[in-house]
């Protein structure tokens, strides 16, 4: 059977990283998380103490290599920054305040949809994110559009966090970068046309790849 693109986009914390690893497991499809890449690059410019000044972000961005490693014991691939495995660093809360204030930044996105594009280059990806369907892909064979009750959203981000944030500050931020993924001047968050809507609020994982299931079975692969 041919591969094809799948291009998984929606709101924050809506379990689009797991749907989506499971997907790629269940298909055998390379799975490539576009949101983690830009919390790695919102963590280098934390780091580098650059986070508010957009002019030396740019400057930065040739410094700044985003890649994916495969860990055979955790059979997931993990992100590394400029050498450095920095997946569980990238899911604070700081982080979460500044990505999409960095993500908006034309030059950002530009470098790292070039190199989404290039990771999907043979297809057989699932890629999940905020304008896959729209920017990166448009041509990608299955588009599914995610999103699901920002209540429930926070408390799932509060439990991957162990309860280490406040919820309220939790909520607060994800309603906070709604609004900026939908009204930023690039690549705005959006759904596509052609793109299938998946409220998952009430889902489990299990009912959620149910659903996917039959809506691959009707594709022509």
């Amino acid at each position: 059977m041919a591969r094809i693109i799948i291009a998984v986009d929606g709101y924050s914390s809506c379990g689009k990283s797991t749907f989506a690893r499971a997907l790629a497991a269940r298909y055998g499809y390379i799975f490539i998380d576009t949101g983690a890449m830009y919390r790695a690059l919102t963590l280098y410019v934390i780091n580098q103490g650059i986070v508010n000044s957009p002019s030396r972000i740019v400057e930065e961005l040739d410094k700044i290599d985003i890649s994916f490693k495969f860990n055979s014991q955790l059979g997931r691939s993990e992100i590394y920054l400029n050498g450095a495995n920095v997946d569980s660093r990238i899911r604070s809360l700081e982080v979460s305040s500044h990505v999409s204030t960095v993500s908006a930044i034309p030059q950002v996105r530009d470098k790292l949809v070039a190199l989404q594009q290039f990771m999907g280059r043979d297809k057989g990806v699932v890629m999940d994110g905020r304008d896959i369907g729209t920017v990166v892909f448009p041509q990608a064979e299955l588009k599914i559009f995610m999103t699901a009750d920002p209540k429930v959203r926070a408390m799932r981000r509060y439990n991957e966090l162990q309860g280490r944030e406040p919820f309220e500050e939790i909520e607060r931020n994800i309603i906070e970068r709604d609004h900026l993924d939908e009204t930023r001047e690039t690549s705005p968050l959006r759904r596509a046309d052609d793109a299938v809507v998946l409220d998952n609020s009430n889902m489990t994982v299990e009912e959620q790849m149910e659903w996917a299931e039959q809506l691959m079975s009707g594709i022509r692969m």
